[in-house]
């Protein structure tokens, strides 16, 4: 039986290898964080005949399109149009009130923030040109542009910078509201109708702004400096405590970013014009358009259909990408990481040698890396390796033990019974894991089935078809572990804030708790690191999740467009102005 389930196993693996080479992942998906996680855990190039044993190295580097000459006649057409593939969006075009995260993405071409961030996680200046920090660290002066001016001319100024923090303290406002969280001084009490205005912000003149914070919190300077909103146009209606009007202003957005809206088709297509009003000035090319119609990124690549798509980052992938000719390629790791999370309040796995045991005895290499053809690398701290915070300085890379998994399960009084499966005090070692359908949570279950009867643990998997199922399973804490993957991270609190007292059930650590109010407390980047550091050690020893992997892509885009900048944290916003059809 045993030889039969292994040869079952390598056959399901050929499969979804050959599944996962024939599909690609969604284009340009960039999902807010405040979506919900996802339950998928989303140059010189070496010789093609290499096979997948060396898939880490087929695209360390960027690789230039080896043949423009194979670009398709519908693609070499557009002189002053650029496409890019997106999930069709809901039409809440109007920043801080989208209702899914794709039209974060449109948001992302019609707005730029107050504070922008580089490819690491950074602070850079958007709008606002410059920014003081008391020494306090509660104070935040922005010194905003020369010349900002919204989409229809108007201009902007401070005034919408304090209507926005304004409005977003509003008792209405019921979307997830970083900048509530900040805590600016007198913020509450306008909440509560206590105050007419928020005592903490003060306009010093037309360009210059101050906010005053009730306490510490490395975050605010991004998130203070995200995008703003027009006064006179988007204020024009507002009265306290009523914002239902907000919602008839979404499809006609005033905007300060480097495209206007020109129309909006649903399922079809968002079509953007140049902002000849940009402060970094008019975009390179005229028209940009995100194309909404349902159909397979592969197709639209060939075809000329769209100009951009994001693959994982498969042997067979790229190979297939490089055989077209015509597409500059570029490998990209996001900003997230998957995880398996533990039920905390089960007892057997409050015991944090059982966890250990559990991830020495999993082939995370073959399930997350070799069964992906290289598309993803192993996580072991939470912390994207693109980050600032990354390290792997005294982190245990738990690498598959079966040996050590064992003796830690016998160190924790777990004996092997007469069928195999470990048992104590009459209770039997079962696993009962949740995760999605899909090719990759099969190879999961297939291999994790494998490993754990080895070192005598019963898993015994469930699957679920969308995630608000699997996530009430969760919920119901009918479970011991479940796949999941964060959303993106672009700060390292947003990667530990999980696990602070309360947030994770069953894990209480008063250290880390005061680790993360220290992380917070200093917006010096090397003090942090040195703080997120001590937490990881200790987060990666402990294991209140199973920690998994990192997803790799490689984003395809026609070689015909120059000025495109990679920014996993950004998406193509970022650098979309620069595009340029040569």
């Amino acid at each position: 039986m045993k030889k039969q389930r292994y040869i079952a196993f390598i056959l399901l693996l050929l499969l979804s290898i050959v599944m996962t080479a024939c599909s690609s992942d969604s284009s340009n998906h960039e999902p807010e964080s405040q979506s919900p996680p996802s339950s998928n855990n989303p140059e010189s190039s070496s010789d093609p005949s290499s096979g997948p044993e060396a898939d880490s190295s087929l695209l360390q580097e960027p690789l230039a399109a080896i043949d423009l000459s194979k670009i398709p006649d519908r693609a070499s057409q557009r002189t002053d149009t650029i496409i890019v593939s997106l999930v069709n969006p809901s039409g809440a075009f109007t920043p801080y009130f989208t209702q899914v995260g794709y039209d974060g993405n449109v948001n992302s071409v019609l707005y730029t923030p107050l504070v922008r961030l580089d490819p690491n996680g950074l602070p850079i200046p958007g709008l606002a040109e410059r920014w003081e920090i008391s020494d306090d660290e509660l104070t935040y002066t922005f010194f905003l542009r020369d010349g900002l001016k919204y989409s229809d001319g108007s201009p902007m100024t401070t005034a919408d910078v304090e209507f926005t923090w304004t409005l977003l303290h509003d008792p209405a406002y019921d979307g997830i509201n970083n900048v509530v969280e900040t805590r600016i001084k007198g913020g509450q009490a306008y909440k509560e109708g206590k105050a007419d205005s928020i005592e903490g912000i003060q306009v010093i003149n037309e360009r210059t702004i101050s906010v005053t914070l009730e306490e510490t919190n490395a975050t605010a300077l991004t998130v203070l400096g995200g995008q703003i909103l027009s006064k006179e146009y988007y204020g024009k209606d507002y009265e306290f405590g009523n914002l239902d009007y907000i919602k008839n202003l979404h499809a006609t957005p005033i905007t300060n970013g480097p495209y206007k809206l020109e129309r909006f088709i649903p399922g079809q297509e968002v079509r953007f014009v140049a902002n000849e009003h940009y402060i970094f000035g008019k975009p390179k090319t005229e028209y940009f358009i995100y194309k909404t119609t349902e159909g397979d990124t592969w197709q639209f690549i060939e075809t000329g259909e769209v100009d951009y798509g994001s693959f994982s980052a498969t042997a067979d992938n790229i190979e297939k990408l490089k055989g077209l000719g015509f597409l500059d390629l570029i490998p990209s790791t996001a900003s997230n990481y998957g995880y398996n999370q533990f039920n905390l309040e089960r007892e057997h796995l409050q015991d944090k040698r059982v966890r250990q045991a559990l991830t020495y005895g999993l082939d995370r290499q073959l399930i997350y890396v070799d069964s992906r053809q290289g598309a993803g690398s192993i996580a072991n701290i939470p912390s994207s390796p693109i980050l600032w915070s990354y390290t792997e300085e005294d982190i245990n890379p738990y690498p598959y033990d079966p040996e050590k998994a064992k003796q830690l399960l016998d160190e924790a009084g777990w004996t092997v019974g007469a069928d195999g499966i470990r048992e104590k005090d009459g209770k039997k070692l079962q696993i009962n894991y949740l995760g999605s359908k899909s090719a990759n949570t099969d190879i999961f279950i297939a291999i994790a089935t494998e490993n754990y009867r080895e070192i005598g643990v019963d898993f015994i998997p469930e699957q679920f078809p969308d995630f608000n199922t699997l996530s009430a399973k969760v919920s119901s804490g009918d479970y011991d572990m479940a796949s999941f993957s964060t959303t993106i991270i672009s700060d390292p609190s947003q990667g530990v804030f999980r696990f602070i007292k309360g947030e994770t059930k069953g894990y209480d650590n008063p250290r880390i708790d005061e680790l993360y109010v220290q992380s917070l407390a200093t917006s010096d980047v090397e003090e942090r690191k040195k703080i997120y550091h001590e937490m990881f050690k200790i987060l990666n020893d402990e294991l209140p999740v199973m920690f998994t992997s990192y997803t790799k892509s490689v984003i395809a885009i026609n070689g015909r467009i120059d000025g495109f900048e990679l920014n996993p944290l950004a998406g193509i916003g970022h650098s979309l102005p620069n595009w340029e059809l040569q």
